[in-house]
């Protein structure tokens, strides 16, 4: 399998150690979930996560929440909610959704607010170590001290501080050293929830949370990691820093693996925008099946616009292709060369996570099964769409 790595910025082989592959994906942060940009990335993992159980690899697939983070004390505030109980509100609909859309169960379903101690851990390693230091309650990273730190976004100091204030950054902190460095442990704040801690109460910051989930689960290194393109700066960079500054193993991932954004209105699909198509609204009209393959028409690496009318045009495919496996079958045989789609098929999922192509190969399947003679033996050809179709997750269920 060769697969694109946002690190090397190449698509390179992706070799499997020892017969297991351990995933670890940024998950949602529950407060307005589930659009279709994020069942693109989720959905994307989770098609490669069923192209490696098919190849026979052993796969251990984490992906978290992070139920506790600035944007969700700020939405909980505007809304008048709890912000423990908005986070169980958002994650249940996003569990719900991603159930509706056929994902397979995560491994682990980790929840950053379960995972403080050893976030705590991790950051006192950073202080002993001297790659951080705490000022009034408040750790941060110093960045100055990781002289690799850039190697995943491959973006200049210059440019990185720009970016990194638009996705969360305070660079007037008055207790940080170079407005760069990133909060590894915050500071009590009045109405916000707090935990226990060396340096006094306060919560984990952002960057923190991943590293410690995705190292108690899967280890040190990481053999694929994965979200969002918007991740790459400063989130993806910041785990690189302080995961293997802390463990001195390198590297804490061996292919970073990231999925674009998706466009709605001539803007990036976002919460912040507000220009939502969510997944809930689609799943009442259409089957399951007909989302994934309009979403999956598209290349993971690809940024994309959905437009509503497209639904409608893949609801039609779709219903071809949910016709084609349950065409009866007779007894002459149809000669259909179901290895000749097979090879195809995963030819394109091998070759960087080809959709497009392998999408274009079940709809062939399905016109070949169409336009074989009525008496026809198509059950290979079926049971072959039929397995070929659930690696794209896909049912063959109507909707509802």
């Amino acid at each position: 399998m060769r697969i694109y790595n946002s690190q090397t910025r190449s698509i390179d082989d992706f070799v499997v150690e020892d017969g297991h592959v351990g995933i670890y994906v940024c998950g949602v942060t529950p407060y307005d979930t589930t659009h279709i940009g994020h069942a693109f990335t989720f959905l994307t993992f989770d098609i490669l996560v069923r192209l490696l159980r098919h190849d026979g690899h052993d796969v251990t697939y984490v992906q978290n929440v992070t139920d506790i983070d600035d944007d969700i004390l700020r939405k909980s505030r505007e809304l008048g909610l709890a912000w423990d109980e908005l986070g169980r509100r958002e994650t249940e609909k996003y569990l719900d959704d991603m159930k509706r859309l056929n994902a397979v169960p995560f491994d682990h379903y980790t929840a950053a607010t379960q995972h403080v101690r050893q976030m705590v851990g991790i950051v006192q390693q950073l202080v002993d170590q001297g790659y951080a230091y705490e000022v009034n309650g408040s750790v941060y990273f110093e960045v100055a001290k990781d002289n690799e730190f850039g190697k995943l976004s491959h973006l200049r100091r210059d440019d990185m501080l720009p970016i990194a204030n638009e996705r969360g950054n305070n660079p007037d902190d008055p207790n940080k050293r170079a407005p760069l460095d990133f909060v590894l442990w915050q500071a009590a704040a009045p109405g916000e929830p707090t935990w226990d801690s060396p340096w006094g109460p306060g919560r984990p910051g952002w960057h923190i949370e991943c590293t410690a989930m995705a190292t108690e689960y899967l280890g040190k290194t990481i053999d694929i990691h994965g979200g969002g393109y918007d991740l790459i700066f400063p989130h993806h960079e910041c785990e690189i820093a302080q995961s293997e500054n802390a463990t001195g193993v390198e590297p804490f991932v061996r292919h970073w693996m990231h999925v674009a954004m998706v466009n709605y209105d001539g803007e990036k699909m976002s919460k912040s925008l507000g220009n939502l198509v969510l997944a809930s609204d689609l799943l009442n009209t259409y089957p399951a099946d007909a989302i994934r393959l309009n979403l999956f028409s598209h290349h993971y690496r690809m940024v994309w616009e959905f437009q509503d009318d497209e639904m409608e045009e893949w609801s039609h495919k779709t219903a071809r292709l949910h016709d084609a496996v349950r065409r009866r079958s007779n007894e002459r045989d149809a000669g259909i060369d179901t290895e000749f789609f097979r090879s195809a098929f995963f030819d394109d999922l091998h070759n960087d996570l080809n959709t497009p192509g392998a999408i274009g190969t079940l709809i062939a399947l399905a016109d070949t099964i169409h336009a074989a003679p009525a008496d026809a033996d198509v059950a290979l050809a079926q049971a072959t769409l039929r397995e070929l179709g659930d690696i794209l997750g896909l049912t063959f269920e109507p909707a509802g």
